[in-house]
């Protein structure tokens, strides 16, 4: 099963899971007004309506049309509107007209929640086979996912509002990491086992554990914060091509880059848009939504670099982590023996495989249960709206 540990876990349980995961996205919807869930003002960005169907279309895509005898769909247009990726399953709306749906309402897909969550309560309602536990709790993890990105889709798109909306005051941004957290972790030189072991859940791209060699390194135990990148841009940071990859400067100069993504300057002070509204720059809280090219240009800034992803695994015990994503110098590639399962769920990882930077860690948006030091999320070195921040090494 892709990137489940073959375990057995009663009905009554993973109905409670998945119970909870589907309510916490709906408590995620709660502060939304009726005209916030369709707007969609870039490619990379999914509208909430689309990300809350997309979820319930796996659970109804991928367990009760396989597995429940006569099962009627809810709709029959909504496995085309609310596939992602999968070429396996067909064809699919337009990743960047996701925001063109008008219809269905945001009413029809909240049935369409209710629906699919009365079907898979009865399926789990009586004991299921190790096949169908495994996909639920994949259903969980990929439901998870989507609640972090719900967050930071939902920034980017009240970010270009000019009035600034606030999705919720009490959403805390700005948390200082690691209090009195100083110095850095030193780690020897040696053969250090990487990848997931233990039980519980895993996705398959963190299968295969295996031993790599390691030469001595150090790793800061603290992230690198809004103050010390506020230095980088006052020294010329962006206008220095020295410090910059090929691409990052093509990047940083076709784009007009000149500070994170959400900072602006106003009357000389720097102000950062946030999940609670536009709020003065916070000093000491960990920079936040680079790309992989500003911050491998910090790090040459500081004449340091970027850890690699098994550098982080391997020293993540010795520091706080959890605030930001966090990019290493790591391409996005297969561990030894990883194979892709057959069907649709082999196209979950492994054909991402490619162009593809490895941020470690977890974020303030990522949902509780759902952080472990082995896994490996990816994003292309250009994109900086989720909550991505960095470690230096030296």
């Amino acid at each position: 099963m892709n990137g489940i540990h073959p375990q057995k876990e009663a009905s009554p349980n993973l109905l409670a899971m998945y119970s909870a995961t589907r309510a916490y996205t709906e408590k995620l919807c709660e502060p939304l007004e009726i005209e916030d869930y369709i707007p969609q003002p870039s490619v990379d960005v999914s509208p909430p309506k689309w990300n809350i169907a997309h979820t319930t279309w796996f659970f109804e895509e991928m367990i009760l049309k396989k597995f429940v005898p006569g099962y009627k769909v809810f709709d029959e247009n909504f496995g085309f509107l609310f596939n992602s990726y999968y070429n396996s399953i067909g064809t699919r709306t337009v990743r960047d007209h996701r925001g063109d749906l008008s219809r269905p309402t945001v009413k029809h897909v909240f049935a369409y929640r209710k629906y699919v969550d009365e079907k898979i309560s009865e399926l789990l309602s009586k004991e299921v086979s190790e096949e169908i536990a495994g996909l639920i709790i994949l259903g969980i993890n990929h439901e998870q996912q989507h609640q972090e990105l719900f967050l930071a889709d939902l920034k980017y798109t009240l970010s270009v509002n000019p009035l600034f909306p606030v999705y919720d005051e009490s959403f805390n941004e700005i948390e200082c990491a690691e209090s009195g957290a100083s110095g850095f972790v030193e780690i020897e030189a040696g053969v250090y086992e990487i990848g997931h072991s233990g039980d519980g859940f895993y996705f398959d791209n963190e299968r295969g554990r295996h031993n790599v060699y390691l030469h001595d390194f150090s790793m800061s135990r603290y992230l690198v914060t809004n103050a010390e990148f506020l230095i980088f841009i006052a020294d010329g940071g962006y206008k220095d091509f020295r410090f910059w990859h090929s691409e990052g400067w093509d990047w940083v100069n076709q784009n007009r880059v000149d500070s994170p993504l959400y900072w602006q300057e106003k009357d000389g002070e720097w102000l950062n848009f946030t999940l609670g509204g536009l709020q003065k720059l916070h000093l000491d809280a960990p920079v936040s939504h680079l790309s992989f090219y500003e911050a491998s240009a910090f790090a040459e800034y500081k004449g340091m670099r970027l850890p690699t992803e098994l550098e982080w695994e391997t020293a993540s015990g010795g520091f706080d982590w959890g605030l930001r994503w966090e990019w290493t110098g790591s391409a996005y590639l297969p561990y030894p023996g990883f194979s892709k399962p057959a069907g649709a769920v082999g196209e979950y990882n492994g054909k991402f495989m490619i162009n593809q930077m490895v941020l470690r860690g977890s974020s303030i948006a990522t949902p509780p249960n759902h952080s472990r030091k082995t896994y490996r999320n990816f994003f292309h070195p250009h994109l900086r709206w989720q909550f991505t921040g960095l470690r230096l090494v030296r």
